[in-house]
């Protein structure tokens, strides 16, 4: 059971929630930026459908991300992943916001049960939002 161990973060993209919709959740998009296997990415965006992927980390490591809890179209993406000695998945929301045209603010939220966890997630997370950002960039200007 978590202890309070959250963190939230944030950023603002030069792209509509749309198109940052798209990027996280079509598999050939995802792929690209995402770290992910080779693959292994299968998308059934709905509640309760299933999303597999395997996040390969710098140094090697694999994690498995496991299914959709909740999903709203170009707004909010709640979603679980295996963490190894977990008995259940952990649970990352991914919010969107459109404040401008062509903007997106973008917030990853995330409890852990520890704050070795948190900080593993929370540096995870935030090259999920570099590599984003990248794919981003490069989609515009191509």
């Amino acid at each position: 059971m978590s202890d309070g161990h959250s963190y939230t973060l944030t950023r603002t993209l030069d792209a509509p929630a749309a198109e940052v919709w798209q990027a996280w959740t079509t598999p050939g998009q995802y792929e690209q930026w995402a770290h992910a296997a080779a693959g292994s990415v299968e998308m059934d965006v709905r509640p309760g459908g299933a999303w597999k992927s395997t996040v390969v980390t710098p140094d090697g490591g694999r994690f498995p991300l496991t299914g959709y809890l909740d999903v709203t179209e170009n707004r909010l993406l709640v979603v679980g992943m295996d963490v190894p000695g977990r008995p259940s998945p952990a649970v990352m929301t991914v919010e969107l916001d459109e404040p401008d045209a062509g903007r997106t603010r973008i917030a990853l939220h995330q409890t852990c049960d520890s704050a070795e966890e948190r900080d593993m997630a929370e540096q995870g997370s935030t090259m999920l939002l570099d590599s984003l950002s990248a794919h981003l960039a490069a989609d515009a200007g191509a």
